[in-house]
This record gives structure tokens, C-alpha cells and sequence, in this order.
């Protein structure tokens, strides 16, 4: 079976798209998820955050919360808002950032494809998380969040892709935070040929996000056991030439300096950086460079030369900081579970960690330079998994432009 292959999507008809355009259903708590789908009863939350339809405090792992989650999709296709494609087909699915722009492929990608590593991880997924995923697929026999994965640019697949642009949009839509995005159909049977074909003759293609998703998919498909060719077998996928995604920073703040006081955290920091302090915040412009804020001063850290490795994991700049001076000096050997240490996306800007540092709340803040897309897939040839918080992908997909039915 291919690499990926069209499907009919479940989809907005297009004067409601505007009304059920939803930010992921990972981005967003209960409570403001709530808030966000205040007086938007359309609003795709009702199903990715069904909770927010029930009492508050209403854990979401709850089993009427799937229940919830499956009676308010029955009801936006009953009342015509949602509409299943006559045939299967291919979607083209632009992103619109400020000046930034990257343009992909909906398509279904094959659980086959996953099982065997053809298309690539990079990260650990948690059991807890996973299952929130199956319930959920289960409870609506659909997929509605897309796993976003990255292709290795080619020119003729980015030609075909782009050639779809030219005509008129399904939607062009911009939802409430600032985020343009556009969607064609790709109903053409040559066209959809030459594109099932074209990543069919590729290699691998990458997860950048969504492991849970992409992992509770294969766990469905397996539980369902159906032939090669079913639908369950394939997942809800929206595929970007890599060339054209953008990583945002993903930084870090820390609680305390491990009992050390300033001038003697900063002599220890300095065994593995130069350590030169900075009149403006820093926005480190190369690997190996750092940010520090610490009692309202910034530094610039440059970790020595001789302690970047070769392996493709160890050298991440988040490796960098965990092996040189996170665990070393400040004693946080598990970031995953440490609870002194938090993480910042890039999105809310070098602002974000002078207030957390300067509320008290944190001791000091690391600012990052971004993980590359050329980084990421280094490390997914090598069969190997980033540290956690490696990446911030910027812009997110949508959640409710289209969903895969698994029948």
C-alpha cells in the first residue's frame, strides 16, 4: 500500500468554516478552552475539548467526555455544518504567519508506513497521553487533530503542490489568533496519481508533531485488524517540505541555583561557557550560543568548542545545556520530571523569561537557539529521540478544517 493516499474528508462546508476553525486540542486547558469557545457553538472545541461542555472540574480523561466528544460531532453533521467529500481526494493546506508562509499536502499516511519507521519519530510518547487518543478516535471512529510531518523538499513535488494555489480556495480563512489559513481540494485524478506516487518514491518523511497522535492511530489500526487497504490503516497527516517549517526557540526557566550562590553559579557555568555579560537581551544567533538572565543581567554563554560531540543527539543545543550545565551545576538530571525546571516557547518572546525571573517565581532563564529541521531529521535517521522540549513548531495546524473518517 502507498506511502499516503487521498480520502474523503469530513469537512466544513464553507460558510461555516469560519465558525468551527479551532486551535489544536494540545494548546489550550479546559479552562481556556472554555473561554475561547465562548458564544461559538460551532466551534470544533466542542469536540477535540469536549469537557468544556460538561461540569467544571470535569476530568478529561473522563469517559463522558468522549461520549460528549462523539454527540456534538454527530450533531454538527446532522445539521449540516460538517459534510463528509463524495470521493476521495487530497487537500492543499496553507499557513500564514506575519510574513512567514509554508504550504502542504493533507493527505492519509500509511500506519504500515509508521510500523516499520519509514516515517520517522524523534520523540518518547506517554502511555497516559496515548490513550487519550484512542479513546478519542474511537469514541468518533475519526481522526480530527492532523499529525504534522516534513518531507525532504523536492522541486517537482513542491511544483505539483504549489500549482494547486492558483485556483480559487475551499477556505481563506483567519482565525482569532492572527493565523491565515487556506485550503484547496485537490479532486484532479492525474494530479492526485503523479502526488501518490511522487512520496511513494521517497525514502521517509518525519513527524515534526503529533507522536501521540500518530501512535494512538497505529494502536487503533492494530485493534481493529482490518485489510491492507482500510481507512483505519492510514492517519490524518498534513505533510510540509521541510525547507519551508519554522522552529521557534524552546527555552528554559529554573527555580533555584541548586544552593549556590550568584558569583559561584556563574564561576561553575564558566568551566563549559564564556560567559560575557549583555546590555540587551539575548536571542541567540548560532548553535552552541546561549541566553542567561539572572537578577536583571543578561549574559551570552558560548559552550567550548571541544565539548560539542559528534552524535546527532548530543550535540542539540538542548543537549549541550542538560550535559554542561543543567545536571552538572544546577542538578536537574530528568527534565521530564524535575519540577524546578519549566519550559517557554519561543512565541512569547525573551519578555516572557525576564518576568518569570524577575516575579521571584525563578531563579534564572535560558534562552535557545532553535532546534533546525536538518537537526530533527538527523536524529530520526539515526533511530534516535530528541530531549524533551526540543522543538516549538510555529504555525499550528487548525483543528476542525477536515477530519478522517476511519470507515
Amino acid at each position: 500500500m502507498p506511502l499516503i493516499r487521498p480520502f474523503a474528508g469530513l469537512r466544513p462546508v464553507p460558510e461555516r468554516a469560519n465558525d468551527v476553525v479551532a486551535p489544536p486540542y494540545d494548546v489550550l486547558n479546559s479552562e481556556e478552552a472554555r473561554e475561547r469557545a465562548a458564544g461559538r457553538p460551532l466551534s470544533f472545541l466542542h469536540i477535540s475539548r469536549a469537557e468544556i461542555d460538561l461540569p467544571e472540574g470535569t476530568d478529561p480523561y473522563d469517559p463522558a467526555v468522549y461520549a460528549k466528544a462523539a454527540e456534538n460531532l454527530k450533531k454538527l453533521v446532522d445539521e449540516g455544518v460538517l459534510r463528509r467529500e463524495e470521493k476521495p481526494v487530497y487537500y492543499v493546506y496553507r499557513l500564514t504567519m506575519g510574513d512567514h508562509v509554508q504550504t502542504g499536502l493533507v493527505a492519509a499516511a500509511s500506519v504500515a508506513d509508521y510500523d516499520s519507521n519509514r516515517i520517522r519519530k524523534h520523540e518518547f510518547t506517554r502511555p497516559a497521553k496515548e490513550d487519550d487518543r484512542v479513546r478519542q478516535i474511537e469514541a468518533l471512529n475519526a481522526q480530527t487533530g492532523p499529525v504534522l510531518l516534513a518531507y525532504r523538499s523536492q522541486d517537482d513535488i513542491d511544483a505539483m503542490i504549489d500549482s494547486v494555489t492558483r485556483g480559487a480556495p475551499e477556505y481563506d480563512l483567519v482565525a482569532d489568533d492572527g493565523i491565515g489559513h487556506t485550503f484547496w481540494v485537490v479532486d484532479d485524478p492525474d494530479l492526485i496519481q503523479r502526488l501518490t506516487e511522487g512520496f511513494d518514491r521517497m525514502e521517509a518523511i518525519y513527524i515534526a508533531d503529533g507522536h501521540h497522535r500518530s501512535a494512538a492511530a497505529s494502536r487503533v489500526a492494530a485493534s481493529k485488524n482490518g485489510p491492507p487497504d482500510a481507512m483505519s490503516r492510514y492517519f490524518l497527516s498534513v505533510i510540509f517540505p521541510h525547507k519551508q517549517m519554522k522552529i521557534l526557540d524552546y527555552n528554559r526557566v529554573v527555580k533555584d541555583l541548586n544552593g549556590l550562590d550568584e558569583k559561584t553559579f556563574i564561576e561553575k557555568v564558566a568551566t563549559a561557557f564564556d560567559v560575557n555579560a549583555s546590555d540587551t537581551p539575548v536571542s541567540p544567533a548560532q548553535p552552541g550560543e546561549f541566553g542567561m538572565y539572572l537578577n536583571g543581567q543578561w549574559y551570552r554563554l558560548n559552550i567550548h568548542p571541544e565539548r560539542i560531540p559528534a552524535d546527532p543527539v548530543a550535540r542539540l543545543d538542548v543537549s549541550l545545556l542538560a550535559d554542561n550545565l543543567l545536571e552538572p551545576v544546577l542538578g536537574i538530571s530528568d527534565p521530564r520530571t524535575d519540577p524546578r525546571i519549566d519550559f517557554v516557547g519561543g512565541i512569547r518572546g525573551l519578555g516572557e523569561l525576564e518576568r518569570r525571573v524577575d516575579s521571584g517565581e525563578m531563579a534564572a532563564a535560558f534562552s535557545m537557539h532553535a532546534t533546525t529541521m536538518d537537526d530533527l531529521m538527523a536524529v530520526a535517521d539515526a533511530n534516535e529521540v530528541m530531549p524533551p522540549k526540543s522543538t516549538w513548531f510555529e504555525p499550528k495546524l487548525a483543528d476542525g478544517l477536515v477530519s478522517h473518517v476511519l470507515d
